[in-house]
């Protein structure tokens, strides 16, 4: 008897590590990818900005008000757009997305003042609104909890590593301006935007909405992953089914969206500014993409062990939390007076702290909601969070920086977000512990 329970748990542990892998090799690495080309199209006004700025009469206060007017749009249509996924699946609703943000990202090229400017960076906002959180979401239709902190970790390596690829890229194309009479900074827009539709074609053959559509997976392999997420369903939750509204209004929303609001404002802050941090250095073109890319490439690869850690130990709120407070003290160490190569080092620190926070948080995210709460719930997290770090910080950042002059005190905002979101998330998980604790307790 012990022999035969021995070898069924060794046959199921066999038949997890296939499908497993399957399935990661699968979906995982065209997400990567095309996040990676989100991000890129998201964040290259930070480099255009070097060019386009002067061509465009653009004050510093103006310019943060229209990279910021993405992440406006993006908090009025995410929620929506996720449950409009939800409804219709994923392999319709991304290939819409990612093909709009395309378009809209290559007619960024055809602005010829602030107001156009500004009309199509929210219009680009509304367009890719949906599809972080959608992609989060189809990964709970798709992978286990247990893995999901090194998936999730492994998928949001694209936001470093567009940034690591971006910058270098961008600064290249910004050398070829005046190529058939097009400034540089048009060329970027063009062809960076060029891959979003390429990609948003492929997504409709490549994605499937359930391990149930699968072809690519055997009856068991299915049966075993569909037994398996559904049997995480069922579990309690802390928040359960709701109505849009009511979700909404939940305290722990609001409380996740903070914790991830310090993260989300520290990189989304950073990849508009910090261009022209280094290029107050007096530097070129080139040598500032190429010196922006350095604490990007350092942030994909100790994310991606942060989010395996967290998995390994599973453990959630410190991982989080310690990253948090990693930018918090990159901020206060900005206050020393600073060279280049110590400039380099705080922005290493900032961005690995932002990044790696991801894994962990996202995964703890999933795990305090129902199936039912989940597209409404991951995306509202993500819209407020984008909402205060996209809007309210990049502002902050510009209007602080154009009346200081000092690019230190305009962070200075992201230390306290931070500090309160490293707080929050070792009170909210200790909370969330006892009342997991109790639960277990009353079924016993």
């Amino acid at each position: 008897m012990t022999e035969q329970l021995h070898n069924s748990a060794t046959c199921n542990e066999a038949l997890e590590k296939e499908t497993m892998r399957r399935v990661i090799w699968r979906i995982l690495p065209f997400l990567v990818v095309s996040y990676l080309v989100s991000i890129i199209d998201r964040g290259n006004i930070g480099m255009a900005s070097l060019q386009m700025n002067q061509d465009l009469g653009l004050s510093k206060a103006a310019f943060g008000f229209a990279s910021s007017l993405y992440f406006v749009a993006y908090f009025l249509f995410e929620v929506p757009s996720n449950l409009a996924m939800q409804k219709v699946g994923a392999r319709l609703w991304i290939p819409r997305i990612m093909i709009s943000w395309g378009l809209v990202s290559m007619c960024m090229a055809l602005v010829q003042n602030t107001t156009s400017l500004y009309i199509v960076r929210f219009l680009l906002g509304a367009a890719e609104a949906g599809f972080f959180p959608g992609v989060v979401l189809y990964l709970t239709w798709w992978i286990p909890s247990r893995y999901r902190a090194r998936i999730i970790a492994s998928f949001m390596v694209a936001i470093p590593l567009a940034n690591f690829i971006g910058s270098p890229l961008s600064g290249l194309i910004l050398t070829f301006d005046g190529w058939l009479g097009i400034r540089g900074w048009h060329l970027l827009f063009i062809i960076e935007g060029i891959p979003a539709v390429l990609l948003g074609i492929a997504a409709f053959f490549v994605l499937r909405d359930r391990p149930h559509q699968a072809k690519w997976l055997t009856q068991e392999q299915k049966q075993w992953l569909e037994n398996t997420l559904q049997s995480e369903r069922q579990q309690q939750k802390q928040i359960g089914h709701t109505t849009t509204w009511q979700l909404l209004k939940h305290r722990h929303i609001w409380l996740m969206a903070l914790i991830y609001a310090g993260a989300s404002s520290a990189g989304t802050t950073l990849s508009v500014w910090s261009p022209q941090l280094l290029k107050s250095y007096h530097l070129d073109n080139l040598t500032t993409g190429l010196l922006n890319a350095i604490p990007y490439g350092l942030a994909s690869v100790l994310m991606i062990i942060w989010g395996r850690s967290s998995d390994r130990m599973n453990e959630r709120r410190w991982h989080t939390a310690l990253t948090l407070f990693m930018i918090a003290a990159g901020v206060i160490a900005a206050f020393i007076n600073l060279s280049l190569p110590a400039t380099i080092v705080i922005l290493c620190m900032m961005l690995v702290g932002a990044y790696a926070m991801k894994g962990p948080f996202w995964a703890l995210a999933s795990s305090w909601m129902s199936s039912d709460s989940a597209a409404a719930g991951l995306a509202a997290i993500g819209a407020i969070a984008n909402l205060i770090g996209g809007a309210v910080m990049v502002n902050a950042y510009g209007i602080i920086n154009e009346r200081t002059g000092s690019h230190t005190l305009a962070m200075l905002p992201l230390a306290g977000l931070c500090m309160a979101g490293g707080i929050a998330v070792l009170v909210m998980g200790r909370h969330y512990n006892q009342h997991a604790t109790r639960e277990k307790q009353a079924t016993h």
